[in-house]
């Protein structure tokens, strides 16, 4: 059954995903180094793992199954979970895929060395209201489609 994994720490759209996981009856596991809320509902779980590098994204590859769902803006997260046919979207409702994964390793991997010569400062700009709007587009779209294809 279609379930959706946020990759929880950082992620600013916990609140959309809980809206539209409500609304389909979708199991949610949210996975983080340390508690945070979460909404009282049998449905919604909180994942808690150890904190060091790389443990909440090993969790969700060794949960995440054919046609689940991946919420998250780590890159290298995202190209293993679509190994695992897995869905995956990005906090700002762009979807990664396999047609674009490796655009979007190479274009992180550019930034990361910018960033280590000092050319680039800070991080991504603040999530826009636009952001979460196609974010929740995108997260209805991909469910209909999962579902779509399983009835």
């Amino acid at each position: 059954m279609l379930h959706i994994f946020i990759d929880a720490d950082a992620c600013p759209v916990k609140q959309e995903v809980y809206r539209v996981a409500e609304r389909y009856k979708l199991g949610v596991t949210l996975v983080a180094n340390s508690w945070m809320r979460v909404p009282a509902d049998v449905r919604i779980v909180l994942q808690v793992v150890d904190s060091g590098p790389d443990a909440a994204d090993d969790w969700i590859v060794e949960q995440v199954q054919p046609d689940d769902i991946v919420i998250t803006a780590d890159i290298p997260l995202a190209s293993r979970c679509l190994k695992k046919k897995a869905h995956v979207i990005g906090t700002t409702g762009k979807p990664f895929t396999e047609d674009n994964i490796g655009h979007s390793v190479a274009t992180r991997d550019l930034l990361a060395d910018l960033r280590d010569t000092g050319e680039i400062t800070g991080g991504p700009p603040p999530l826009k209201n636009s952001d979460r709007s196609r974010f929740l587009q995108k997260l209805d779209e991909v469910v209909q489609t999962i579902r779509r294809k399983h009835q």
